[in-house]
This record gives C-alpha cells, sequence and structure tokens, in this order.
C-alpha cells in the first residue's frame, strides 16, 4: 500500500495555492469556481472528512459529496488529491494552538510545550502522523509553525544547522509517539487493554519460563500493559536531557576558551 504523502503535487501550483491573497478565489481549472464554495471551504471540509475516517477514506468523490458538488467542480478549486493534502496540512498547521512563552522560561519548558503542541495537534487531526511529510509544504502553515518552534531554542548556543537538527529530531519523537498511540487507540476501539491483559495474562503466566525469560517476565509483570503518559514523559525527558548535555558542553567549551 503506498502512503500518502505531502509534496507529490505540482510543486508551483501548490505553492501558488499555498500563498494565495486571502478572499481570492482559486484558479485550478478552465471553468469558475461555483458560487457559494471556497478554496477555503473545500480545504476545511476535506480536514473535517480525514479527522473522522481518516485519509483512506479522503477521496475527490468522497468530499465532493460532503460539499455536494460533483467530483469535477472540485477540479475547479484544486488539481487534484495531492495538491490537497498539501493545502489541508498547512492549515492544520496554521490552526494549532501554540503555547505562549516568555523569554524568560527556562528553555526546557520552552522546547517541552513545543513538544506537547505537536503532541495535541496529532490527536486533534489524526491523519497528520499517517501521512509521510519527507517534504513538507512550505506554506505560510508551515513556515508559522517552525518560527514558533525554532524560537524555543534561542539563545541556547546552537547553531543554526544544529538548531533545526534538535527540532528534526524532537518531532521525530513526537511523530513515534503519535503512530504508538493511534495504534494504541485502534485496538482499544477493539478490545481494551484491561480486557486484552484479563483474557491474555493468565495464560502468559502459565507459558512464561521464568528461568528462561526472567528480564521479560520481570520487567512485562512491572509494567503490566502499556501506559502512554509514562512512555511520553520517559521519552521527552530523554530527548530533552540529550540536548541539555550538548548545551553543557558548549558551555564549558566557551568557559574554557575564556
Amino acid at each position: 500500500m503506498v502512503k500518502d504523502r505531502s509534496g507529490a503535487g505540482d510543486p508551483a501550483r501548490t505553492l501558488e495555492l499555498l500563498w494565495r491573497e486571502p478572499g481570492q478565489p482559486a484558479r485550478a481549472g478552465r471553468r469558475g469556481p461555483r458560487q457559494g464554495l471556497s478554496l477555503d471551504a473545500v480545504v476545511g471540509a476535506a480536514i473535517d472528512l480525514a479527522d473522522g475516517a481518516g485519509l483512506a477514506a479522503l477521496t475527490m468523490r468522497a468530499l465532493a459529496q460532503r460539499l455536494g458538488v460533483t467530483p469535477m467542480t472540485l477540479y475547479t478549486y484544486v488539481p487534484g488529491k495531492a495538491e490537497l493534502l498539501d493545502l489541508m496540512l498547512d492549515e492544520a498547521y496554521r490552526r494549532m494552538e501554540r503555547t505562549p512563552s516568555a523569554p524568560q522560561d527556562p528553555w526546557r519548558v520552552r522546547v517541552a510545550r513545543v513538544a506537547e503542541d505537536n503532541r495535541d495537534l496529532g490527536l486533534r487531526h489524526p491523519w497528520i502522523p499517517d501521512l509521510a511529510v519527507t517534504r513538507p509544504p512550505l506554506g505560510p502553515g508551515v513556515i508559522g509553525k517552525y518560527e514558533y518552534e525554532l524560537a524555543a531554542f534561542e539563545g541556547i548556543g546552537l547553531t543554526d544547522i544544529e538548531r533545526d537538527a534538535a527540532l528534526t529530531h524532537l518531532l521525530g519523537f513526537v511523530h513515534a509517539n503519535a503512530l504508538a498511540a493511534a495504534d494504541d487507540a485502534a485496538h482499544n476501539s477493539r478490545q481494551s487493554q484491561e480486557d486484552w491483559w484479563a483474557v491474555s495474562g493468565p495464560l502468559l503466566e502459565r507459558a512464561l519460563d521464568p528461568e528462561r525469560y526472567p528480564l521479560a517476565g520481570r520487567v512485562g509483570s512491572a509494567v503490566g500493559g502499556y501506559h502512554p503518559q509514562a512512555i511520553w514523559d520517559f521519552g521527552l525527558r530523554c530527548v530533552l536531557d540529550g540536548l541539555a548535555h550538548l548545551v553543557a558542553s558548549r558551555r564549558g567549551d566557551a568557559a574554557d576558551a575564556g
């Protein structure tokens, strides 16, 4: 199965749509736009459809039915699904709630807020973690989000290249956590963790030989299932501690040089 990805459409046409002037109609085809419909409405309806049913349910035909138009009408606003996905992603990024930070806030607090804001974004729009974003659409939503995120690393001693790499590393952690959380939610929709352990636990206790699997048995019993918040807290702390080590080493080098 080919995964939906950003940046798969016509780059020039996508950028033109992303950076359109507010209130200006889209010009995707030869026909004029349908009265009462706009590109913003098309993108908003596509986001709502994907939020509720996932990317697999997002087709031009399904979107047209949701808007009460023919599929051909949609093509007067957007060239195709590839460009539509870029518009959706940029709009979701533009809407992302951004926790305000004060200049005096510790950098760990600022960076943790960036991670948490991105996690909340994935919870509100669960299709975003499923979208391959190797070449993000460089629209106002993406650029504004990037500006906000980079500011969290301001003044901590990283070069510009390292700042971008640190942000990429942080967002990689958030993305992996979001995928795991979505998978857990999908399983829970069919059978809860508690119900699964109630059925599987007694069988595993009989099947697992403590002499053959001493660590798996001991640690598994201590954990007792999947705990998303604990995994998130631990993982984020590891990311922040790694950055703290780098920042401390840079400051030590600067002190030695002085």
